[in-house]
């Protein structure tokens, strides 16, 4: 049994909709899409970098793109003509067009990217608005007004 059906929980909770959006679609895992193969690596608290094996690609052959929390990286190449007098025999290095998808969390933001040695790399970084760090409020004593203290996010 590979599918699970998440709708009682539809009816029980108010604002989870991302949450059992994001569980349906891992649910229906593509095994197709594994072009090109790539790595996620923390290389912080904070921050995280994607690297794709994209051999044969130039920067002007690549698109990174971000739209709402949802990292997009597309290549396409031009078939390109063998030249004259020569056939080819086997071609094992893949120039195909693809387009990979990452879902990215809130307040997770693209820094950078860069194309070395055939691998490309893509540098993010969460940042949390200050409104949605913790912070900390005194207990006062008689009719004090309550007395926020800011901490340092954990």
């Amino acid at each position: 049994m590979r599918h699970f059906d998440l709708s009682p929980l539809y009816r029980q909770t108010v604002g989870f909709d991302r949450l059992f959006n994001l569980l349906d679609q891992a649910g229906g895992v593509d095994s197709a899409s594994t072009y090109p193969p790539y790595n996620i690596e923390r290389t912080g608290e904070n921050a995280y970098r994607v690297t794709l094996a994209v051999a044969g690609f130039s920067r002007e052959e690549l698109t990174i793109e971000t739209k709402e929390n949802t990292l997009s990286v597309k290549g396409s190449k031009e078939q390109a003509q063998p030249a004259e007098g020569r056939e080819m025999l086997h071609q094992g290095i893949a120039a195909r067009a693809f387009e990979r998808r990452f879902q990215l969390a809130d307040h997770v933001i693209v820094t950078g990217a860069s194309l070395v040695n055939g691998l490309l790399h893509v540098d993010l970084v969460r940042e949390i608005p200050e409104a949605q760090k913790p912070r900390r409020i005194e207990i006062g004593g008689g009719a004090s007004a309550p007395r926020v203290v800011e901490t340092k996010a954990a």
